[in-house]
């Protein structure tokens, strides 16, 4: 009969470890230390293909230097390989809460690397004598400067994924931009109606704003680059060879194709968090830009009858258990309370960059955790914003037709012509007896039909068309 268990030792005591685990006891105690999240790392892909992507680094340097048997670092490799292929991710069952710095994490990487390799080439799980996770494995490091190499690494990953969902976002903004660009409605400022602009300013607004922001994101994947590997436990590279550093930081150049430097200082880097709370105020801000967006296209659409009404979102499911028809902004909401999600994680974030004492932050793990969640859920909100609200969202033309008709705005275009205090009486009688501007200019005798219809053109009124020669001044005695 096959044994149920395994049993490994470390300074505690042995443990009992499942047969078909590729975790051993370390991994085991953190277990049972930190029943918190109920989340195991393992949620994020990015961080598992880092943390072996490091030690697959770690094992050619290792290599290179003379400090590991060239086929023990070919074992560790070709295990990395297989992880990174998508095998065993779910054996790396720690919780991403847990403390220790993030020493847990590493560990369960150690083990799960080493028994990966182990079973491969023939051997039980747990023949440490053959392979063994910590001075194999782990050799010159510390998890003082692989897990925040790993946490950089995977930070870096999941930005490219949101930087591409983003850019497909902006890109469709874009495309209703240019959709409705000759679609005439009222601006509004602070709730109020304002002047005249198109429905497509309005959307190509929203991707400006959009590109601004992932520029923001873009300019912190530099300072992500920078790594503390070979500084081991403080930053002094205590049982790391002096050639380690060097060695190890092209070996990750190499696997990743990003150009990793070496921090200057490995003291300061170690203990140093500030690039995460620079990534989360970045992800802060276009979190609640993007939230904003969202509160406006909830605005736009509200109604049908009793609302703005301008557009239409596409309807996604029913609104009401107990209003038949009723179709709520579903897409805007969620994204919307992503983006609060995000604002408490930077919260989190600070307060864990704040909280480091003297050599280490013993809370990367919360921060590693609110980054790379933060991350995660912007992604697949830009992802639903876009296929499922912006790609389909419709304009509500003749509705904003009429509304720019007798909207009192639309006299703003004529204050350079007739005066702001005529303008003013203009503005007041359209909205007493709501009659268009157009027909009490022309019965006011301050302009001709045709002149006025000219003045507040589509064109003129968004200012798509630009007024380059004097503007003539209408003499109003004249007129009396």
């Amino acid at each position: 009969m096959t044994p149920s268990h395994r049993i490994e030792t470390d300074s505690l005591g042995s443990v009992e470890i499942p047969a078909e685990a590729y975790w051993g006891v370390h991994t085991a105690r953190a277990l049972e230390n930190f029943p918190i999240s109920r989340r195991p790392i393992s949620v994020y892909p990015d961080l598992v293909d880092a943390l072996v992507i490091v030690k697959q680094a770690a094992a050619r340097a290792n290599r290179d230097i003379g400090v590991l048997d060239p086929q023990k670092a070919a074992w560790i490799e070709e295990a990395c390989e297989r992880i990174r292929a998508g095998e065993h991710h779910d054996q790396f069952v720690v919780g991403v809460i847990q403390g220790g710095a993030g020493t847990s994490t590493n560990m369960n990487t150690n083990e799960v690397v080493a028994n990966v390799a182990l079973e491969q080439h023939g051997f039980a799980k747990g023949s440490y004598d053959v392979l063994h996770p910590l001075d194999d494995v782990n050799r010159s490091q510390s998890t003082n400067d692989t897990y925040p190499t790993a946490v950089k690494l995977a930070l870096c990953f999941s930005i490219e994924r949101l930087l591409a969902e983003h850019s497909k976002l902006r890109d469709a903004f874009s495309a209703k931009g240019v959709e409705f660009a000759d679609v005439l409605k009222v601006g509004r400022t602070q709730l109020q109606d304002a002047v005249p602009m198109t429905l497509g300013q309005e959307f190509h607004g929203f991707s400006t704003t959009l590109g601004e922001d992932a520029q923001r994101l873009r300019d912190i994947l530099p300072l992500l680059w920078e790594i503390n590997l070979g500084a081991t436990a403080i930053g002094t590279g205590i049982t790391a060879d002096p050639n380690y550093a060097a060695t190890v930081r092209q070996h990750l150049r190499d696997l990743t194709g990003f150009q990793h430097v070496t921090a200057v200082d490995l003291v300061e880097a170690t203990s140093d968090a500030g690039v995460f709370m620079s990534l989360s105020g970045a992800l802060k801000r276009s979190a609640i830009k993007l939230s904003k967006i969202c509160n406006d296209l909830r605005l736009l659409s509200s109604g049908p009858q009793a609302g703005l009404g301008e557009i239409n979102l596409p309807p996604r499911q029913a609104g009401s258990s107990i209003m038949p028809g009723k179709v709520n902004p579903v897409i805007p909401e969620v994204v919307n309370q992503v983006a609060f999600s995000v604002a408490g994680a930077d919260t989190t974030v600070t307060m864990a960059a704040e909280a480091g004492q003297l050599q280490l932050n013993a809370f990367e793990p919360v921060i590693a955790h609110s980054l790379l969640q933060s991350l995660a859920w912007m992604t697949g909100a830009c992802r639903t914003l876009r296929v499922n609200c912006v790609d389909g969202i419709t304009a509500n033309v003749d509705r904003l037709q009429s509304m720019v008709a007798s909207s009192v705005g639309v006299v703003t275009a004529l204050t350079p012509y007739i005066g702001y205090a005529a303008a003013s009486s203009l503005a007041k009688s359209a909205l007493r007896s709501g009659r268009s501007i157009v027909d009490l200019v022309v019965e006011a005798g301050l302009m001709s039909r045709e002149r006025v219809t000219k003045l507040v053109s589509p064109a003129r009124l968004s200012g798509l068309e630009a007024i380059t020669a004097a503007i003539p001044i209408v003499d109003l005695e004249e007129h009396a």
